[in-house]
């Protein structure tokens, strides 16, 4: 009696983890699926790109000491015109407290000359790496511009989306990218770890 009372329980057992063998696999492998590239909680890698001057930067080179936002830029996408005040007064803020705003461009149809231009233009105080095979974009799943991904002092994302509400200044009512930084300067977790980025879509090359 009690052998088959044991029996049955290792085939309870048993079966149980196949299901959660199973439901892992529907999901995408569980915790690993959380921890894809580019998603909240995943560690970017050091990578290097060509800045808009021709100059090679790493992210270690570019980070900041406490943070560092990642910001898709275009020199010719109506909405990035509309933020690009916003993006300048947000490096300014951000420089002083230790995090560090990083220009990418990853659309194929824009030339390392107008980026440098577009930069120039704008009065960017910060580097524009320029990802040539939008590499970068399609590591971190970055789809938009101005799309935004921010790290922590270790590289970890902790928040990805929109800069705030509006494209326009006088209907901002809410500042996910700010608030998000924010907490990270206060220790705390991110309230609102991920938003929908709007924009123009990134020109991919093929």
């Amino acid at each position: 009696m009690k052998k088959q009372i044991v029996f049955a329980l290792i085939l309870a057992i048993g079966g149980s983890v196949a299901l959660v063998q199973g439901q892992n696999a529907i999901n995408g492998g569980g915790a690993a699926a959380k921890m894809a590239p580019g998603g909240i909680g995943s560690t970017v890698a050091d990578f290097k790109l060509k800045d808009a001057n021709g100059k090679s930067q790493t992210l270690s080179s570019v980070k900041g000491s406490k943070g560092t936002v990642l910001i898709w830029v275009s020199a010719q996408c109506p909405m990035v015109r509309a933020y690009n005040e916003r993006i300048v007064q947000l490096a300014a803020d951000f420089q002083s407290q230790g995090i560090n705003v990083v220009g990418i461009n990853s659309n194929s149809t824009e030339s390392a000359d107008e980026i440098k231009a577009h930069a120039s233009a704008v009065h960017y105080s910060f580097p524009v790496l320029i990802d040539k095979g939008n590499k970068i974009a399609d590591m971190l799943g970055a789809e938009r511009t101005p799309e935004t991904i921010l790290l922590d002092a270790n590289n970890v994302i902790v928040y990805r989306g929109r800069i705030d509400n509006s494209a326009s200044p006088a209907m901002v009512k809410t500042s996910e990218l700010r608030d998000a930084v924010g907490d990270v300067l206060a220790g705390r977790a991110v309230a609102k770890p991920e938003t929908t980025a709007v924009g123009c879509t990134i020109k991919k090359a093929a």
